[in-house]
């Protein structure tokens, strides 16, 4: 066997001697195990809730020289939302956090959509005189009042992103009136228009039975002037740019029950 150092047995030595019971000591008793208690899960509870879908018509009127050359552009207007009737909002009250309760009304219907990215409104608008467009708005954000509830009188503010493809012949606009729109360009072209806007509507939707509506409204939306045939950065004068959509709708609501935990 190898040599062991005078260094390490000393060094052995006091360790069992601190390690062991002092004389008339008595040796600790071994700690006690705490036992945990099983967390309690909140227990989730199954409601049956509508889910609103709803799709309709829509024409809209880009202010400016599209609208000189054609008026009125089509599409489709589109909401998914999940209904939350007044009686499960007062019956699951005490879930909602405190500080938000004050803004929570027990009275009335939450609506709320499950997703940021479904379309509010689709542009499919082939060309019936010199100007088709296709394209996309999404509404990831609004708040809004309800000042009558049945039928439901709704006015709302959006934040908005758009895009369109736009195939243009805007011949007919400069034949029409060269002196104002002396910039829009002579000959056809695309241009792809991307901006950010606001958007404030009015709706008015009438209930035929619970699970068939309609509604019928406006919305003017605004954006930062895109100047016509430029790129995504180019802003333009506000006559010679896209700046603003106008849009009417009729659209028809199913709604589907649908069981969710809460």
């Amino acid at each position: 066997m190898g040599s062991v150092s005078m260094r390490s047995v000393v060094l052995a030595l006091g360790l069992v001697a601190l390690a062991a019971p002092q004389a008339g000591a008595q040796a600790p008793a071994p700690a006690a195990k705490a036992t945990k208690k099983p967390k309690k899960g909140r227990k989730k509870i199954k409601e049956t809730v509508p889910v609103d879908i709803g799709v309709g018509p829509a024409v809209h009127m880009l202010t400016g020289p599209f609208q000189e050359d054609q008026m009125l552009h089509y599409g489709l207007k589109i909401s998914v939302q999940a209904i939350i009737p007044p009686e499960i909002i007062k019956k699951h009250h005490k879930k909602i956090p405190k500080k938000y309760r004050k803004y929570v009304s027990t009275k009335h219907e939450i609506r709320y959509s499950p997703s940021m990215f479904i379309p509010d409104t689709l542009y499919i608008s082939p060309k019936t005189n010199n100007t088709g467009l296709y394209g996309v708005t999404l509404n990831p954000l609004t708040i809004g009042l309800t000042p009558l509830q049945t039928p439901r009188l709704s006015i709302d503010l959006g934040v908005i992103l758009t895009y369109l493809f736009i195939d243009a012949d805007p011949n007919g606009v400069n034949q029409k009136r060269e002196d104002e729109f002396k910039d829009v360009p002579d000959e056809a072209f695309t241009m792809h228009f991307f901006r950010p806007g606001l958007s404030l509507s009015a709706a008015l939707e009438v209930p035929f039975s619970d699970s068939f509506l309609v509604d019928v409204g406006w919305s003017s939306a605004l954006y930062l002037p895109q100047e016509i045939n430029g790129d995504f950065l180019a802003l333009g004068d506000i006559k010679d740019s896209i700046w603003h959509i106008g849009q009417a709708w009729l659209r028809f609501h199913f709604r589907f029950p649908y069981e969710a935990s809460i």
